[in-house]
C-alpha cells in the first residue's frame, strides 16, 4: 500500500474524531519540530556524500538530518533504468528505482561508519518485500557505495549485523549510479508537513518494528558477548542494559589522563582513544570521535526530550551532544560501560593494532 494512502486514511479518521483540532495540533507539532531539530555545529567546510535506500525517504531524511555532523539529506531516487523519473513513476514499481536519500556530511565530525550505523538503526534489514507497510521494489533497502572504501565498510557492517540478528540481512550493497532528486514537496517533508508525516510514520508501523529489531539485536549480542552479562556489577548492568546514567564526577574514568583505549565492557571491542578524550567539565568521560565502526546512534525520546543515544552492539554507552571542541561533537560516555586498556598493555591484551594511534 502506498504511504500516502495510509497517511490519508489515518488523517481522515482523526479529522472525524477530532474536528477542529488538526490545525492546533499542527502548530504544536511544528513548534516541537523546531525545538528538536539538530543544533548547528561548527563545520569544517569539507564534505562527503553517502546514499542509502531505507524505504520511505521522508523517514530516512529525518533520521539522517537529526544526526550531528550531517549537513543535509536529500530525498530522491537511484538504482533504476530510466532518466529523471517522477515520484509517480517510481511508486508504480516500473522504473526499478529505489526511494533513497543522499546524505552530505562533514567528515571531520562524522565518519561513514557512523552513517551506516544510523542507517541500520532505522530500517528492517530482514524484510525482502519493502519496508514496514510500504511494499514493492521501490521500498527495498540498499547501501549504494561510491568507492571501494565505502563498499568494504558496508559489507563488513552487514556481516556484523547478521551475527547480531542471527539471520540473513537482505539489504543490498550496490554501486551508486545516477541519483535523481525528488520533487520539491518531498524535501524536508517531516518539517513542512509534520502532522501528516507523523501520522504516516506511526501508521506505517515503523517505530514499533524498529523497537523489536533493537531488542532482538541487544538480546542476541548479550548472548554472544565475550563477557557474560551475569558477571557485571549491579551498576554496570544498570548502565549498559537498563540505559542508566552514573553520577557526574563520581565514576572511574572521568578524570583519567593516561594514554590508552577504551573498549566495550562486554564485547571488548574498541570504542574510543585517550587521544580524542578532552576535559568537558561535565564529570563524565568525553570524546570528540570514536575510533572504530562499533558506535550506533539512535534517537532517544526518554525524559520528555529528544537526544541522540550512543550505543555499542551490546550496551548503552551514553549520549552525543554538539558542544565539543570548536563546536564539534561530544560523546558523553558512562565509565561503567567501558574498560580502559593502557597504552603499555595494548600488545599484551591483543590490541596492538591501535598502537598507531599514539605514534
Amino acid at each position: 500500500m502506498k504511504k500516502w494512502m495510509i497517511g490519508c486514511s489515518i488523517l481522515i479518521l482523526l479529522t472525524i474524531l477530532l474536528t477542529g483540532c488538526v490545525e492546533s495540533q499542527k502548530q504544536v507539532l511544528d513548534e516541537n519540530m523546531k525545538n528538536t531539530t539538530k543544533k548547528e555545529i561548527k563545520l569544517s567546510g569539507k564534505t562527503k556524500t553517502a546514499v542509502f535506500a531505507g524505504g520511505c525517504f521522508w523517514c530516512m531524511e529525518a533520521a539522517f538530518e537529526k544526526t550531528p555532523g550531517v549537513i543535509e539529506s536529500v530525498s530522491g531516487f537511484t538504482g533504476g533504468k530510466s532518466k529523471n523519473p517522477t515520484y509517480n513513476e517510481v511508486v508504480s514499481g516500473e522504473t526499478s528505482h529505489y526511494e533513497a536519500v543522499q546524505v552530505t556530511y562533514d567528515p571531520e565530525h562524522l565518519n561513514y561508519q557512523d552513517l551506516v550505523q544510523v542507517f541500520w538503526s532505522n530500517i528492517d534489514p530482514v524484510d525482502d518485500e519493502g519496508q514496514f507497510s510500504d511494499k514493492g521494489s521501490q521500498y527495498k533497502t540498499a547501501i549504494f557505495f561510491e568507492n571501494k572504501e565505502q563498499e568494504q565498510i558496508a559489507k563488513e557492517s552487514k556481516m556484523e549485523l547478521e551475527k547480531e540478528l542471527g539471520q540473513k540481512v537482505v539489504t543490498q550493497i550496490l554501486p551508486l549510479g545516477e541519483f535523481y532528486k525528488a520533487e520539491e514537496y518531498h524535501q524536508d517533508y517531516y518539517k513542512k508537513s509534520s502532522v501528516r508525516y507523523n501520522l504516516y510514520k506511526q501508521g506505517s508501523g515503523r517505530p514499533s518494528r524498529l523497537k523489536e529489531i533493537s531488542e532482538m539485536r541487544n538480546k542476541n549480542t548479550q548472548n554472544t558477548g565475550e563477557k557474560d552479562i551475569s558477571t557485571l556489577t549491579k551498576n554496570q548492568y544498570h548502565i549498559t542494559q537498563e540505559n542508566g546514567t552514573e553520577p557526574a564526577f563520581d565514576n572511574e574514568y572521568w578524570d583519567n589522563k593516561e594514554e590508552g583505549i577504551y573498549v566495550d565492557i562486554i564485547s571488548g571491542k574498541p570504542l574510543f582513544s585517550s587521544s580524542d578524550k578532552f576535559v568537558s567539565g561535565t564529570g563524565w568521560p568525553s570524546f570528540n570521535k570514536s575510533i572504530d565502526k562499533e558506535i550506533i546512534l539512535r534517537e532517544d525520546t526518554s525524559l520528555g526530550m529528544k537526544r541522540t543515544e550512543v550505543r555499542s552492539s551490546t550496551s548503552h554507552l551514553g549520549h552525543l551532544f554538539n558542544d565539543g571542541p570548536n563546536g564539534g561533537p561530544r560523546y558523553c560516555i558512562n565509565s561503567a560501560a567501558l574498560k580502559f586498556i593502557p597504552k603499555k598493555d595494548l600488545k599484551k591484551e591483543g590490541y596492538e593494532h591501535y598502537l598507531k594511534l599514539f605514534e
